[in-house]
């Protein structure tokens, strides 16, 4: 890979930074990664959307937190209170909140709809900016140039040193043979 502002050509692929100019190289391995193609990303201003089970479990969780603070207040109001509703209007609040608040996280959880999967979209590159020193007619190929052929054509490659040795169970084998012959 070649740097796009000074075109280093760089040792590998997975480097953060040119290392002559220090150029950032993360949008690029991205770009060649993705084919060409920069990855739509929602803008910074754009409200996230929240899905359905989460919304839920945030109104259950909700619920169940502010029974905590609900309930001892209605429960000190009945011991102030010589009559008896304070009393079940406590217990019905401790009911609704505590009991309320997690079976809509459960239900919330169990049976709506969670976020859909993101689909990403690609948009296509927009042209980078070459500075006028590296421009087309000026920059070097990226590819090194094709070696030179010579002028008499193909010619067969010297295979001599292709050819196989002999194993050393054949050597050994004849020089038995050899002895076996000249004992004789």
């Amino acid at each position: 890979m070649f740097c796009p502002q000074c075109g280093q050509q760089q040792i590998s692929g997975v480097i953060r930074f040119c290392s002559r100019c220090g150029f950032p190289l993360d949008g690029v391995i991205q770009l060649l990664n993705n084919g060409g193609m920069i990855p739509a990303y929602r803008a910074a201003d754009e409200p996230v959307q929240i899905s359905a089970r989460r919304k839920g479990v945030k109104q259950g969780a909700l619920l169940f937190l502010s029974g905590a603070l609900i309930v001892p207040i209605l429960g000190m109001l009945a011991s102030f209170s010589s009559s008896s509703f304070p009393q079940i209007l406590a217990g019905l609040a401790a009911m609704i909140c505590f009991i309320g608040g997690l079976l809509r996280m459960l239900y919330a959880a169990l049976f709506e709809e969670g976020a859909p999967k993101p689909v990403r979209q690609y948009v296509p590159a927009a042209p980078l900016h070459v500075p006028p020193q590296f421009a087309p007619h000026a920059q070097a190929p990226a590819l090194p140039p094709p070696p030179a052929r010579s002028p008499g054509g193909w010619r067969r490659p010297t295979t001599a040193e292709l050819a196989n040795r002999p194993s050393v169970t054949e050597n050994t084998t004849r020089l038995l043979e050899k002895e076996d012959r000249t004992e004789r």
